[in-house]
């Protein structure tokens, strides 16, 4: 199944802002994770990105995950790209 790479953009004041809606993207993250679609994610140090491996059918899928997220939803995630990825190793 093919694997894709997402790369994201957090809001201004992530750590305040994503205070209302953390438990829901926490759970509906362990769902994608649960499903085996959800490979990994996590924002970086600063917290300005997130990057993520996702395992999915086809881009799609991936993007409708993403966009049912509560941090795309209420603009945690400010922005983001998909890409297919191909594992060397």
């Amino acid at each position: 199944m093919p694997k894709y790479v997402l790369w994201g953009r957090y809001c201004e004041n992530v750590l305040e802002k994503r205070a209302p809606y953390r438990q829901a993207h926490l759970d509906g993250l362990q769902q994608q994770k649960d499903l085996g679609v959800l490979l990994t994610i996590g924002p970086t140090q600063d917290v300005t990105q997130v990057f993520g491996l996702y395992e999915a059918e086809d881009e799609a899928t991936v993007r409708r995950w993403i966009e049912g997220d509560p941090y795309w939803q209420h603009g945690i995630w400010t922005e983001y790209e998909v890409k297919e990825w191909i594992q060397a190793f």
